[in-house]
């Protein structure tokens, strides 16, 4: 897989017309609710957009022009989809894609793959894009070791010390996270990093007592008055979790302004030397004025859902805009939290209840992502709310959310 180049870029000059002979198509690798959202925010634009997914009726089969079950980290079936279907942009939802694919259609000219091939592969799992921010670029992380099995895994520890955190090596927004206080916590953390969809080699962080996580938003596009990359920050958001489970975002994060320099420099750098166009979410550790490097995503982020009622236009609206190359506008319009509703048992049959009472709730949103099932902890919904200050904002996300409730009985 080859580093991205520096040609310069153009944007889109013309659009088909969806469902006809000259639509400009998007091939979306993945059909969660961040692709659902996308879905929407490609459609004000006028394009054409084909969701897959491995299960039918994903949350973004249900909104796109025309959905497809496949298995994205098969690289045959992707390439089998691009040669049929001829898309313009291949954009992937998730981290796990066939990257080998992605970077045979970059090579092949068949479709412009977003941001780039060499991204996509480089942030599929933790160990390549630590090991690029850490040894390569220098930017600064916590203490770190990779264990691709139970002995490594407990010679970290003995390495680094107690507390540390574990980190699965592909899931993102805190699942399957865990913090391990001591010996009596080692085989516990293992198994829970091994749970995810994709169980495979860990990252053990050691714990930093940080003040605060933080997500900045960079968006890559063209200047218009310059006609080359430049990037764009969002006002930063803050995120809690509770046992590795995202729990709340606020946006904006209060930060110093020697802090806010060090984030966006930290992402200005990681985003640079991933190349390609679109939005990135950079998590950060903040620790006073100290940042420190948590990971990288290469699309809207899961804490980014509050844009959808705090800026002038969301993450997802400006992930369709940089991709096409237009221009870019962050303003922040109000301050915003989100609140993330989960399912507590696994079920085939999923219902809501306390839908009017949350939306009673003054300033406030409900968005449902329309997963046909549950699991334990699994994602499927979330109250926004803004407000004049992100105090009051939180306050009545957190009140709409007590209101809403996933039924799986």
């Amino acid at each position: 897989m080859t580093e991205p180049d520096d040609v310069a870029p153009q944007p889109i000059s013309r659009l088909g017309t969806p469902m006809s002979g000259n639509a400009t198509k998007v091939l979306l690798l993945g059909s969660g609710e961040i692709g659902r959202e996308l879905t929407i925010s490609f459609q004000r634009l006028g394009l054409e957009v084909h969701a897959v997914d491995r299960y039918p009726n994903a949350p973004a089969h249900q909104v796109a022009q025309f959905a497809h079950v496949a298995d994205v980290r098969d690289p045959e079936q992707i390439l089998g989809l691009v040669q049929r279907l001829r898309p313009d942009y291949v954009v992937p939802e998730i981290e796990a894609v066939a990257a080998d694919a992605l970077a045979e259609v970059e090579a092949r000219g068949s479709a412009e793959v977003i941001p780039v091939a060499h991204a996509c592969g480089l942030t599929g799992g933790r160990q390549a894009i630590r090991t690029k921010a850490h040894q390569e670029l220098g930017l600064p992380t916590t203490a770190y070791r990779f264990a691709t099995d139970r002995e490594e895994f407990a010679a970290a520890f003995e390495e680094l010390g107690y507390p540390c955190v574990v980190k699965p090596e592909s899931a993102t927004s805190g699942r399957g996270h865990s913090t391990v206080r001591g010996p009596e916590d080692v085989d516990d953390a293992w198994r829970h990093a091994q749970r995810v969809p994709a169980p495979g080699p860990v990252t053990v962080e050691r714990f930093v007592d940080f003040d605060y996580e933080v997500t900045i938003i960079a968006v890559r596009s063209i200047d218009p008055a310059t006609g080359e990359l430049a990037t764009w920050f969002c006002e930063p958001i803050g995120h809690r979790h509770e046992s590795g489970d995202l729990v709340e975002c606020w946006q904006p994060m209060q930060m110093s302004q020697r802090a806010m320099d060090n984030a966006r420099s930290v992402a200005a750098r990681i985003t640079n030397a991933l190349g390609g166009r679109g939005v990135f979410g950079v998590e950060l550790f903040v620790a006073g004025d100290d940042v420190y490097f948590s990971s990288v995503t290469p699309r809207p982020h899961d804490t980014g859902f509050v844009t959808l009622q705090s800026q002038r236009f969301s993450q997802f609206d400006l992930h369709a805009r940089a991709i096409l190359g237009l221009p870019i506008d962050v303003t922040l319009t109000t301050p915003g939290a989100s609140v993330v509703l989960h399912a507590d048992a696994a079920s085939r049959t999923v219902s809501y209840t306390g839908l009017a009472d949350a939306l009673a709730v003054s300033e406030t949103d409900v968005t449902v992502f329309g997963k046909p099932t549950t699991y334990e902890g699994r994602r499927m919904g979330l109250a926004i709310s803004t407000g004049e200050t992100v105090e009051a904002a939180r306050q009545r996300a957190a009140e709409a959310a007590a209101k809403l409730v996933v039924e799986t009985r």
